[in-house]
């Protein structure tokens, strides 16, 4: 396959051509300071999902199925299948859902990654939209957890965690730390990110910012090499998202969508609670936030409409949640790499998704 454009490579853009099979073969054409439609962006990587098209990860395998077929038909092209707080069963359930996904991919679906376990080990007092099922830190189980399944990153929060046996056991297993749901300290969070833990949905179901009494939002900005933001513009307002993107090298943006992204308003489900889609959000009942119905190729105009130039906004989107996980395949387009491209118009509306060289009908 050849397709002709602007393409977004790690060097800058080049006007030319790609040529895929699987992979990328090649990248032909000058740079150019000025692109042009049609812009052949790298495939979206998101790595905080819990559902869409009206599936929750949540109820197995057919509705994670359902879930990647839906984001993969708005540039997502690779993303981490993300689990809420549950009964162990539960949580085995969507791990062998997430296993077989990877073993068998969805020929029209965003691959599968591995998983993010957000949760249990999160504090009961900032559970957010999480079930009630919160606990302390087990690590026999997330030993258990990661020979079901991979798990490429667990989100825990780290006053719970007081003799760091968990993040221990995280490093040994290659899992990703990510700090959230979480009351913690300003101290507590500096000696997680001193690990080289990040940050989960910053500013969202965390400790603030204050001038006084700082928790974990505060030393995010002021000690995080890693974090990521759901850029829907309503879990974070513009101003905060740039305050974030100044602070922390590393900021990358993630949907964390739930069953109503790319879907209407209405009802719908997140690991067995009714969450609500009106008015671009997905709340509980009481009103709190439940996840989000952001897909990605909003998430990209939502960026460039506050400002960020679009090459950034890519990369932010792609590159370093790749780079985060340490998917060197993925989230670039250059030779070798895996041909999985997002292609927008000039009005940055998507026009086309390949995935490994496929495109997504």
């Amino acid at each position: 396959m050849k397709i002709e454009g602007s393409i977004l490579t790690p060097d800058g853009w080049r006007a030319g051509e790609i040529h895929l099979g699987a992979t990328i073969e090649a990248i032909e054409g000058a740079p150019t300071d000025a692109p042009r439609a049609p812009h052949i962006l790298p495939g979206f990587v998101d790595l905080h999902n819990h559902g869409g098209g009206g599936a929750d990860m949540m109820e197995g395998e057919q509705a994670l199925r359902r879930a990647v077929r839906t984001h993969a038909r708005h540039g997502t092209t690779a993303l981490a299948a993300t689990s809420v707080t549950a009964p162990d069963a539960q949580t085995e359930a969507f791990l062998d859902a997430v296993a077989a996904v990877m073993q068998r991919p969805e020929p029209q679906g965003a691959r599968v990654l591995g998983a993010h376990l957000e949760g249990p080990f999160i504090n009961p007092g900032k559970l957010g939209a999480q079930p009630p099922h919160a606990r302390d830190p087990d690590i026999a189980q997330i030993e258990a957890w990661a020979a079901r399944a991979r798990v490429i990153i667990m989100t825990f929060a780290p006053e719970i965690d007081a003799d760091g046996a968990l993040m221990d056991a995280l490093d040994r297993l290659g899992i990703k730390a990510q700090m959230g749901h979480s009351l913690c300290d300003h101290a507590c969070a500096r000696a997680g990110f001193a690990r080289g833990a990040g940050a989960t949905h910053l500013f969202n179901a965390m400790s603030g910012i204050s001038h006084r009494g700082n928790g974990l939002a505060g030393a995010a900005l002021a000690h995080a090499d890693w974090a990521e933001i759901i850029p829907d513009l309503i879990h974070v307002e513009a101003g905060a998202i740039l305050a974030a993107r100044r602070a922390i090298p590393n900021l990358y943006g993630v949907t964390d969508a739930t069953a109503g992204a790319g879907m209407p308003d209405g009802t719908y489900h997140l690991g067995g609670q009714t969450v609500t889609r009106a008015q671009g959000a997905m709340r509980l009942p009481d009103g709190t936030l439940a996840g989000s119905a952001l897909v990605m190729d909003r998430a990209l105009r939502n960026l460039v409409s506050i400002g960020l130039p679009l090459a950034e906004a890519s990369r932010r989107l792609s590159t370093l949640p790749a780079d985060w996980i340490g998917a060197a395949d993925c989230g670039r387009l250059r030779p070798g790499a895996r041909a999985d491209l997002a292609i927008f118009d000039g009005e940055l509306a998507l026009i086309r998704t390949v995935i490994g060289g496929a495109e997504i009908g």
